[in-house]
């Protein structure tokens, strides 16, 4: 049958960055806005005037939304979802009905056909009803079987699997395992070829969203290296009932108490080769391209969340009154909302841009969906925090205890406990932040990456040096001015009677091309141990996610004024959005250079050492009994299967 199961892989630093380097995508064969902005060139051509959708997606997509609105009203109980930790199956069963299996999926193989932007929409407005069901659907269609199969599957696949996915078969995404989260190098579940017509998997796997219920699975495995099989990590579509496949158990969380998440066990699991989707070797470059656009679900997501804290933040301060007048006229409350109100409209601005950019496939949106994932997570649990401290103590109380003595039932405290994970959903913050930043220095390394790799040869340094002369001399002249310094450029944002958008468009130009110079200076300073310095490389990204939300603020609001759509409002959100992004911009500039990092390290090797074990004492610890991380040894499932299929 398969071959004895190798032992979990032992690999360096060096080996583990190699295997994420081989598998993005190395080319950048379109524009990219957010790209040029790292790069000191603010190209708002490529994001102005704002791309629309055609005529028919809008349809399509407003008929779908007016369905979906009318079942979210009077078919999908949240509070019971959150009081019972389970979505009903009757209501799953509604989705499916619906068509929200298949959002996504082409209309000649029973899906929908929504464009990106109207799927994030659909999104937004059921994840505020219910986080569990948002991460439900965006788990099955962002990283689940029909996405993957779309950009790399063989038409048989498609025919085969696609019109399951659009009705009936919900799907899941395996590849976190509980040794192996975002250093996939150490893959240790395993595809062992048998004969030519099969691979035999083992292995465990860890936070398996949808894998409880799920019908068919995208499962990542290493294939050994041997004859006629190159090897690598690999991906597949699996039968999640499949003879040998045991989900041991159901995982619960701090939030989103819905979310049918669990571990996954394969044993001596045969799974036909025609089942693998795209080479051997090729799993994680499809994952990481899949997610080029998959991460805009989760952002969306945020977007919702926003919304919802606005409309509370909004009618709770009118009435709660604090010495004499209603609370959000203290100005130390009224911030709170203000920044609610202008990050909910950036928010929104970067969401629908990159996923109009998706939509028309004109740009390359690497950079702009990861940094929409990165910046929403982020500023969205900032303003559920925001919330919960608006209404006080009954910010911190449960809806049901607040309905239970006669108040409304708003779960401010819950909003804030789902949101919480998507700081650490498809790639964490500190992941976000390597992977962008990776891409932002992408052109340095091209041209300069083997004059710093200390294991190239002199005659590749000698090369690498001229390429970078010949770069550097045409490209750091530019970084010098440029439109920013000029008094009236980008006029387009100073209609009469409206806030002057145009100065912040200069400021964005500017701080770009500072950007740039700062990363350039911090390559030529530390050079090949650039990639050690985490905390500078987040501060470069976090201030590009910043120009990025502050220039999609200013085209949405010169998009909307344009069309005749709440314009003066618009223009008024991304003014003060631009305000308050920008004393952040000043303050991570600042701390590019002035910072504790040097400290905070010989602090950490003091911690693990154990010098300052003496600060732990006068306590308890109330964790209990066990190993920091679980067996995941192969073999075969001792536990309950608790898997359930939902028909």
């Amino acid at each position: 049958m398969s071959a004895t199961q190798p032992a979990q892989p032992k690999v360096t630093e060096r080996e583990a960055r190699q295997v994420a380097e081989a598998a993005r995508e190395q080319d950048w064969r379109k524009p990219s806005f957010a790209k040029e902005l790292f790069l000191g060139r603010f190209r708002l051509d490529l994001i102005h005037p704002h791309p629309l959708p055609t005529d028919e997606d809008v349809r399509r997509g407003e008929a779908f939304l007016a369905r979906l609105r009318e079942f979210c009203e009077t078919r999908i109980d949240g509070a019971l979802i959150e009081r019972e930790a389970k979505i009903p199956d009757e209501t799953v069963r509604g989705l499916k009905e619906l068509g929200a299996l298949g959002m996504k999926i082409d209309p000649k193989y029973g899906g929908l056909g929504l464009t990106q932007v109207y799927y994030n929409k659909a999104l937004a407005l059921v994840g505020s009803v219910s986080p569990a069901i948002g991460a439900l659907l965006s788990a099955h269609q962002s990283i689940g079987v029909p996405q993957p199969l779309k950009m790399f599957g063989t038409q048989a696949q498609k025919d085969a699997y696609l019109p399951r996915c659009a009705t009936t078969a919900i799907s899941a995404f395996l590849l976190t395992e509980p040794d192996v989260g975002s250093d996939p190098a150490r893959l240790a579940t395993t595809a062992v070829p048998d004969g030519d017509d099969a691979y035999v998997l083992d292995g465990v796997k860890l936070w398996t969203t949808n894998g409880v219920v799920a019908d068919l699975l995208v499962v990542m495995a290493r294939v050994p290296k041997s004859e006629n099989h190159r090897g690598g990590i690999t991906a597949f579509v699996v039968e999640a009932d499949s003879p040998g496949i045991t989900v041991e158990h159901r995982n619960a969380f701090m939030g989103l108490r819905g979310l049918e998440n669990g571990v996954t066990r394969f044993h001596q699991v045969r799974v036909p080769a025609d089942q693998r989707i795209g080479a051997e070797g090729a799993g994680l470059k499809i994952a990481l391209t899949t997610l080029n656009t998959g991460r805009l679900s989760l952002p969306a997501m945020c977007v919702g969340a926003g919304k919802w804290c606005l409309k509370i933040a909004r009618e709770w301060s009118g009435v709660r009154e604090q010495w004499g007048r209603p609370v959000a006229k203290h100005e130390a409350v009224g911030a709170k909302i203000s920044f609610i109100a202008a990050t909910t409209f950036a928010l929104e601005a970067v969401v629908d841009l990159a996923s109009q950019m998706a939509d028309e496939d004109r740009n390359d949106i690497r950079i702009e969906a990861a940094l929409a994932k990165l910046y929403g997570s982020e500023m969205a649990c900032l303003m559920a925090d925001e919330l919960v401290q608006i209404r006080g103590g009954r910010g911190f109380e449960t809806a049901e205890s607040l309905a239970a003595r006669g108040e409304r039932a708003v779960p401010a405290e819950q909003m804030l406990r789902d949101l919480r994970i998507n700081r650490i959903f498809e790639g964490s913050t500190e992941i976000m932040h390597l992977l962008i930043a990776r891409e932002a220095v992408d052109a340095h390394l091209s041209v300069a990456g083997d004059l710093i790799d200390p294991e190239k040869a002199l005659g590749d340094k000698a090369r690498a040096g001229a390429r970078a002369a010949g770069f550097y001399a045409r490209w750091l002249p530019k970084l010098a001015t440029g439109p920013g310094h000029v008094p009236g450029t980008y006029r387009a944002f100073h209609p009469g009677g409206h806030p002057d958008l145009s100065t912040h468009l200069r400021y964005v130009e500017r701080s770009a091309r500072k950007l740039a110079r700062s990363t350039f200076y911090a390559m030529s300073r530390w050079q090949g141990r650039m990639e050690t310095k985490q905390g500078f490389l987040g501060r470069i990204v976090d201030i590009g996610a910043e120009l990025f939300a502050m220039s999609a603020a200013c085209v949405r609001a010169e998009h909307l004024r344009a069309s005749g759509e709440h314009g003066r409002e618009a223009y008024q959100l991304a003014d003060a959005f631009c305000e308050q992004s920008r004393l952040r911009v000043e303050e991570l500039f600042g701390r590019l250079w002035s910072n504790t990092d040097d400290l905070d390290r010989k602090v950490v090797a003091g911690v693990l050492s154990g010098t300052y074990a003496w600060l732990e004492e006068g306590v308890l610890d109330p964790s209990g009994d066990g190993p920091w991380i679980a067996d995941a040894a192969p073999g075969p499932s001792n536990r309950k299967n608790v898997h359930r299929p939902i028909r």
